[in-house]
């Protein structure tokens, strides 16, 4: 019985490990006399599979390579991009028209073709999961492809942290916008567990191994980057890591937005603005049934000067569908003559689009950081956002002396704020603009650039090439 155990069971499972770790080292021989055979330009790379989207991730992307490259001038910039559809001219191009951001010329640009084995609708069921391990699938095809000397994630994906760092032998950084998993996320199975107990329980044993594997693949960062307090939080109680983990909140243009005059032109009509990709985590539907009980609070002279304008970029063809859902959604709520839709336009139309508005809204709930909120809020706008995530512990004082915006959790609480700001007077409005604008300087971009370099130093100490 003992023999039959051992041939049938333990016999196998340390062949594979055996396996494995042999793996593990003929892959680390290889790539390590790989770099001794082959010296080249000290390197670099950022791993951002979706560097064209246009998003406020792709915003610190940018802005984390202008500030290495001009720190460091003789480092070779690497990005790992699955946009095969762009070429880099038009990648840079559209950082230009979306962020303002001129791009340094020498950037090397390595296309990634298993770009699918991350995307969600791959995986029906256990898609955190799923999305880790292909992130892993995507990692090597990266690490095959060229092997940098630092590897910085700027797009959640933890799990490729180990294979940078035991196979590649490389220095490993992170900057993450989101836990893949959470608190948030495990107590909310948590209070659903009496109306489906079997699927929730099982989902709450997944959810708590995943937590184990996320907390795990942590460990392998030399240096860790949080975006926000909300994050910080989340990441210290996962990883663990408290002394290499720093909090370098997004870049904001806010010194350009600061430029648009607060004192709006007088018009009749009253913008709402609304600043965010076209993705469901942003929440958008719930903004538009905000409009359709706001519509129930204020008087119809008042509503017909009323306009709602979202104003955010598609990464594919899900979120192009997304807007249609909105129209419709509109037509549905008899809102569409007080709704507009400004999709993938120019930073000059977006400058252009905040200066007459009086209103920002945003309603993801958990928002990370929130750098729309805060654009929003440099250009002179009364934010009203979720009373959630990074607007709630960094960005929005919403009551006493220091009061800078509104925060509200649900579409009555959406309709109330905005009908607040509809009622406050001309310097009251122009008081609380004056103060969101004063509070959104320690998120600007020379902030970000001093801060990004001061966590990815360590990674530098080795080498002296500035």
């Amino acid at each position: 019985m003992y023999f039959q155990l051992f041939l049938y069971f333990i016999f196998p499972l340390v062949a594979v490990l055996i396996l494995l770790f042999v793996s593990f080292v003929v892959l680390r021989w290889h790539y390590a006399s790989k770099k001794r055979k082959c010296p080249t330009q000290f390197s670099l790379a950022f791993f951002h599979p979706y560097c064209n989207a246009g998003g406020g991730g792709e915003r610190v992307l940018w802005c984390a390579v202008n500030a290495v490259s001009t720190a460091y001038p003789k480092v070779k910039i690497v990005i790992y991009t699955g946009d095969l559809e762009v070429s880099p001219v038009e990648i840079i191009k559209r950082a230009k028209q979306r962020f303002n951001i001129t791009l340094p010329n020498n950037l090397e640009f390595i296309y990634l073709h298993r770009r699918k084995w991350v995307e969600a609708e791959n995986y029906p069921y256990f898609t955190l999961l799923g999305q880790s391990l292909g992130s892993i699938v995507l990692g090597i095809e990266a690490l095959r492809l060229f092997q940098p000397d630092i590897y910085i994630d700027t797009m959640g994906y933890a799990f490729t942290l180990p294979l940078f760092r035991l196979i590649g032998g490389c220095k490993v950084s992170c900057y993450v916008h989101y836990p893949t998993i959470s608190s948030d996320m495990i107590n909310k199975v948590i209070r659903q567990k009496g109306k489906r107990r079997t699927i929730s329980y099982i989902k709450l044993v997944y959810y708590h191994l995943f937590a184990k594997l996320y907390g795990l693949v942590g460990w392998f960062a030399d240096s860790i980057m949080v975006n926000s307090s909300w994050t910080e939080d989340h990441i210290n109680t996962l990883w663990k890591r408290p002394l290499n983990t720093y909090k370098v909140y997004p870049p904001c243009d806010t010194s350009d937005l600061q430029c648009l005059p607060l004192v709006r032109q007088k018009t009749k009509s009253v913008k709402i603005i609304s600043l965010a990709q076209f993705r469901p985590e942003k929440d958008h539907p719930l903004q538009l049934k905000a409009m359709y009980n706001l519509r129930q609070i204020v008087n119809e002279h008042v509503w017909e000067n009323i306009e709602l304008v979202f104003i955010g970029s598609t990464r594919n063809q899900e979120d192009e569908m997304r807007v249609v859902d909105m129209k419709d959604l509109c037509k549905h709520l008899s809102l569409e003559n007080n709704v507009q839709f400004k999709v993938n336009i120019s930073y000059d139309e977006l400058k252009n689009e905040l200066s007459e508005g009086l209103i920002g809204l945003h309603a993801m709930w958990n928002e990370h950081f929130g750098i729309g909120v805060v654009e929003c809020m440099a250009a002179g706008l009364i934010m009203i956002a979720h009373r959630s995530g990074g607007p709630l512990m960094d960005i929005i004082i919403e009551n006493g002396a220091g009061q800078n915006g509104f925060l509200a959790s649900d579409e009555i609480e959406y309709a109330h704020a905005i009908h607040k700001a509809l009622l406050l007077s001309d310097t009251q409005k122009f008081l609380l603009q004056k103060a969101a604008r004063g509070s959104v300087n320690r998120f600007s971009n020379q902030q970000f650039h001093d801060n990004f370099l001061r966590a990815i130093q360590p990674l530098f100490s080795f080498k002296k090439f500035k």
